[in-house]
């Protein structure tokens, strides 16, 4: 890795928390509530640390296996861990004891799934509910209608702790395109608040990308998942 590349990731870095803090500040909230999830699918493992340097809240991996081989190079430091994609059921058996969040649960068969593998381990394991919020075909994650029940049946299992929502609306061509989404993610982070069910603390709502974050933070995201904008354009 150049200097050239420690550099540039620094200074996005520098950029995006900047962007955050303008975006809370014009929204009434604190700068400080947001909390900087460096999406670091395709990152190596060098990569993932240079920016963990830089004031990094947690790392966010897509797959499985990256997460696994980057955890034993030591990617990851001190600093939590999350997991923020699609997760097979068969799967989590390797994230228990080292994901801090999983925030992409978006079935009740996955959520149970991990409370079966939490409670063989021994831990409880905070999870974060996906809604589709955009109710799209081809996109994984809960109904919004499904949401209520959906927790309140992991609610009566001690090894997973809902700790609040997380969704990716439809893909859009401009960053304001998705308030509605993020509007309606907000009401149901409110109202799912106010049912107090028990082992359920709305605590995070994670919404926004590198390309919409601030729409995100207007709307009440307190948790972005920034990738390009902090290591530039994936290759696939």
């Amino acid at each position: 890795m150049t200097e050239q590349e420690r550099t540039q990731i620094a200074e996005n870095i520098r950029r995006v928390r900047e962007q955050m803090a303008e975006a809370a500040l014009r929204a009434g909230r604190r700068p400080e509530e947001i909390q900087l999830v460096a999406a670091t699918k395709m990152n190596d493992a060098e990569r993932v640390r240079e920016a963990l340097r830089h004031g990094i809240d947690a790392a966010g991996e897509n797959r499985v296996q990256e997460l696994l081989d980057k955890y034993e190079a030591g990617a990851y430091g001190d600093k939590p861990l999350h997991f923020i994609g699609t997760l097979q059921t068969n799967k989590v058996k390797y994230l228990i004891g080292k994901t801090a969040l999983i925030q992409s649960v978006g079935s009740l068969k996955l959520g149970q799934a991990i409370a079966r593998e939490a409670e063989k381990r021994g831990v409880c394991q905070d999870i974060l509910l996906e809604v589709n919020i955009g109710r799209e075909a081809a996109k994984s994650g809960l109904n919004p209608d499904a949401l209520d029940e959906t927790a309140a049946i992991l609610q009566e299992n001690p090894s997973v702790r809902i700790r609040g929502l997380m969704a990716i609306p439809p893909v859009a061509d401009e960053s304001d395109k998705n308030t509605r989404y993020f509007d309606r993610m907000r009401q149901l982070f409110i109202d799912m608040a106010a049912k107090k069910y028990d082992n359920v603390n709305m605590d995070f709502l994670s919404m926004g990308m590198s390309g919409d974050f601030t729409a995100a933070i207007a709307c009440g995201s307190n948790m972005v998942r920034v990738g390009s904008a902090i290591f530039g354009p994936r290759h696939y």
